[in-house]
């Protein structure tokens, strides 16, 4: 087998540069992950996926692992405020016909199977360092890193998240993040025992959600319309986050409300949205992920398109005839399904904002996870 580049850098060690790393080993490419979090830390509660993040499990080789850590059921339940079903939606079996189409699982576990897998694969991972310096040319890029070293590499992967260092110093006058007017409260409680896969409440410029984590945890969320990012402290989250609930009659909203404490891991986060335009890469610098495409998480499918612009990368660097070649076949593969994600997820955001219509809303939510379902 004949690869276009030797040795390769992953620039931040989230979910996308994880299964850069994973991929590009598997084709016999030295590959360098720097991380600049030196306790290699994923923060957050539960993340919800769909099946077409399990199929790209499937080809990183984690699917077994996250079976056994997370929780995958099929199909989605959207519900009023007060309970009354509005539709059910369907979660395509896309990883194959003996795996559910949708679930989730704790974020910090994610991370920590995707972390054990990336050092499997032979990959270089240094922590707490990430870039001072990155000059290129024709044939290569130089990189001058935190802790002093300087390597040379035949491709650089700038995974580094919604504010990349590397998109910034790639493409100094590309968009920056733009708050979506939404923010996300999360917060991790037991399972009930009559939930078997997950549901949301669209209420008046609120949407409140539970999804099974694992065999016996759930996580809980609510989008929320805030016209004005704010930032705030911790001790207000328990307070602000059942003050939010109070609309919802539902039974078991009002159960999980009342039982709502500091230990439940209460998380709280403004939403930004990016959509970078093409090109994605300058020279032998490419961007994935957040990096180049954030999105909102009305979709459940962010992390979903960073893995696959990992999966994507790798292939189309082993089929290409050079790097400029290869980097221009990722772009294309990806650039209107991230599109579709990123601008699918804002209009979601859009309808809750507005109290627009539920159908619309619930029509986008189908077609697109019907479209995910499609061959990346």
């Amino acid at each position: 087998m004949t690869v276009v580049v030797r040795n390769v850098l992953v620039i931040g060690g989230g979910f996308s540069g994880m299964s850069a790393a994973i991929e590009l080993r598997k084709r016999g490419i030295s590959v360098d992950v720097v991380e600049i979090d030196a306790g290699w830390r994923s923060y957050g509660a539960g993340i919800t996926l769909g099946g077409a993040t399990f199929r790209a499990f499937r080809t990183l080789g984690i699917l077994d692992a996250f079976m056994e850590r997370g929780s995958a059921t099929d199909g989605l339940d959207l519900c009023a405020p007060n309970g009354s079903l509005i539709a059910k939606l369907p979660t395509p079996r896309v990883a194959g016909p003996d795996v559910p189409g949708s679930g989730g699982i704790m974020r910090p576990a994610l991370a920590s199977i995707l972390a054990e897998t990336t050092r499997a694969a032979g990959a270089d991972v240094l922590l707490g360092a990430t870039f001072e310096t990155i000059a290129q040319d024709d044939n290569g890029v130089t990189v001058l890193l935190t802790n002093g070293d300087t390597k040379r590499y035949d491709l650089v992967v700038g995974a580094d998240g919604l504010f990349s260092k590397v998109r910034e110093t790639v493409f100094p006058n590309a968009p920056k993040p733009a708050y979506t007017g939404q923010c996300v409260w999360r917060a991790v409680v037991e399972r009930p025992a009559e939930i078997e896969t997950a549901v949301m409440w669209l209420g008046p410029k609120i949407k409140v959600g539970i999804n099974p984590v694992s065999k016996t945890q759930a996580y809980i969320f609510a989008t929320v319309d805030q016209p004005i990012k704010q930032r705030l402290q911790e001790g207000e989250h328990l307070g602000l986050l059942k003050k939010l609930l109070e609309p919802f009659t539902a039974p078991l909203i009002v159960r999980l409300r009342e039982g709502l404490n500091e230990s439940n891991s209460i998380v709280y986060r403004p939403l930004e949205a990016l959509m970078l335009p093409r090109p994605w890469h300058k020279g032998r610098v490419v961007l994935i992920g957040d990096a180049v495409h954030a999105t909102t998480p009305h979709l459940a499918s962010g992390a979903c398109i960073g893995i696959e612009d990992a999966i994507v990368l790798a292939e189309e660097l082993e089929r290409a005839g050079d790097v400029e070649a290869g980097l221009a076949a990722f772009e294309g593969r990806r650039w209107e399904r991230c599109r579709m994600v990123v601008e699918n997820s804002l209009r979601l955001g859009e309808i809750e904002i507005n109290d627009g219509d539920k159908q619309e809303h619930s029509a986008i939510m189908r077609e697109t996870i019907m479209a995910l379902a499609a061959p990346i």
